[in-house]
């Protein structure tokens, strides 16, 4: 595949996750706040408590029993814990059979994480005994709020460069694997001293060898030169843009030019941080060989999870320009806004409706019921494309997960909290609370620290919808917390 072709795929893949997220930030429950503006306290009142309980509904559903079902859908052979793509030999092996993702999924699990902090800053401060010291503590918890907010949409629009960053530093690395390997290959003596130290003695006789013309300076000339003699495997290097980086990376004069010093200081940096993979577990005076495959094994781990390859022709099409893609996105913002303002009014009436009729509290209606709807469209599709048994698919769907509970944690909360400061609300809602924090923490942190996930980890997740239930019931009408 060719490097245009890759990066219009690449384009495509983040142009869609942006439009997932635009279809999804327009929550319903934060437009059902907004609609308590114009209404009486009491009214205002009735609509924070069915908005919270659709905001502690919709993230724990999207981070229990649609989290889990994207593992069972999406589940492929375990090897190395790396899914295999459209591999699934294993059925129902609870270890051996499950999805892996790259490493910004665990990443979006940490921003989820991070997103709780409004909650345990308006959970803490509500002990407060007097009035104006818990009117402060939701002012507290929405400026902190909205920080987390602009952050996170700054995180997103800068995330495609990071991205691209890292892994042309990955690459780089691997280039200076097959550099150093090559220096080793060609070494009169060992690169390494017994006590694990570079040896400059031989790096300086390595130095004649790239310095063809015998000047005492490696040109760019000479230096591609003796990259393109340079056998690299594994990936499909453009000579000229990996010298261009090496030249960056020894050239510390900025001169063009690396000298004997530049080239010994490189080499041995460079070194270092090849022998610090293994020096825990092998003597120092072990074989540079050694140390330099264990540097190649963790580079290209650190490329495997970083990128986890690209989708075929037939599964991404080119949806238009980056700018028709932001239009639709912002009409499809704004359409959903508009829908949801205009039938926030009737559902309260019949939430409120329903729970007189039927003697069910209004807050379990709008926990279970009111998120099965609202959240239909977007787990379909998540299921959907997890189906398609590959890791790629995979870390969309989960980022897709984690990017909307972390939306529902600051945009929807933002909104809950300005409209219970500006109102004067009562702030009842510490069940909710705390079961987002346990449920946001509990897959968060999981999430934050592994890429792969066996099929034992959907049955956890399932588990926790229930004790969520079970959790607030108890809170709320056993213990009286609210």
């Amino acid at each position: 595949m060719g490097k245009e072709k890759q990066l219009k795929i690449k384009i495509f893949t983040w142009r869609f996750y942006l439009l997932k997220e635009a279809r999804a930030s327009p929550s319903f429950d934060g437009v059902l706040s907004v609609s308590g503006l114009s209404g009486s306290t009491e009214t205002a009142q009735s609509q924070v408590s069915v908005g919270m309980g659709l905001l502690a509904g919709s993230t724990i559903m999207l981070l229990t029993i649609i989290w889990g079902t994207c593992v069972i859908v999406g589940k492929c052979d375990l090897v190395d814990d790396v899914a295999q793509d459209a591999q699934d030999t294993k059925g129902f092996n609870l270890t051996e059979s499950g999805v892996s993702t790259d490493i910004w999924t665990s990443y979006a699990a940490r921003i989820m994480v991070i997103s709780v902090i409004p909650f345990l800053i308006v959970q803490i401060l509500q002990v407060l005994s007097s009035t104006s010291g818990r009117h402060l503590a939701v002012l507290i918890a929405l400026i902190v709020s909205l920080l987390l907010l602009i952050s996170y949409c700054l995180y997103q629009v800068l995330q495609p460069w990071i991205q691209g960053r890292k892994i042309s530093y990955v690459k780089h690395k691997r280039v200076i694997f097959g550099l150093l390997r090559n220096l080793k290959m060609q070494a009169v003596g060992r690169l390494l001293k017994d006590n694990g130290e570079p040896d400059e003695e031989s790096i300086k006789k390595l130095f004649s060898v790239v310095d063809i013309d015998g000047d005492g300076k490696i040109s760019h000339s000479e230096l591609r030169a003796f990259v393109v003699g340079i056998r690299f495997e594994e990936i499909k290097l453009n000579e000229d843009e990996a010298v261009d980086k090496l030249m960056r990376d020894f050239d510390t004069s900025n001169d063009s030019f690396i000298n004997e010093t530049e080239f010994v200081n490189g080499t041995s940096k460079w070194l270092k941080k090849a022998t610090r993979i293994r020096t825990a577990s092998d003597d120092p005076g072990a074989r540079t060989l050694t140390f330099l495959n264990g540097f190649l094994q963790d580079t290209n781990r650190e490329h495997d999870l970083l990128d986890v390859g690209d989708e075929s022709d037939e599964e991404f099409e080119d949806a238009g320009g980056s700018r028709w893609t932001s239009i639709k996105a912002a009409l499809l913002l704004l359409l959903g806004t508009l829908i949801a303002a205009a039938v926030a009014d009737p559902l309260v009436d019949a939430v409120d409706n329903f729970s007189d009729a039927t003697g069910i509290p209004a807050f379990f209606i709008s926990f279970i019921a009111l998120p099965i709807a609202t959240n239909s469209s977007e787990a379909v599709t998540a299921i959907i494309f997890a189906s398609r048994d590959k890791r790629k698919t995979a870390s969309l769907t989960f980022s897709e997960l984690y990017g909307a509970a972390t939306m529902n944690n600051v945009l929807c909360l933002s909104v809950f909290l300005a409209l219970v400061y500006i109102r004067e609300l009562t702030w009842e809602f510490s069940s909710e609370v705390l079961v987002i924090i346990i449920v946001c923490f509990v897959v968060g942190i999981f999430a934050s620290f592994r890429t792969h996930f066996p099929l034992w980890t959907a049955f956890v997740a399932f588990l926790l919808y229930p004790f969520s239930l079970a959790l607030i019931y108890v809170l709320d009408y056993v213990l009286g917390w609210s």
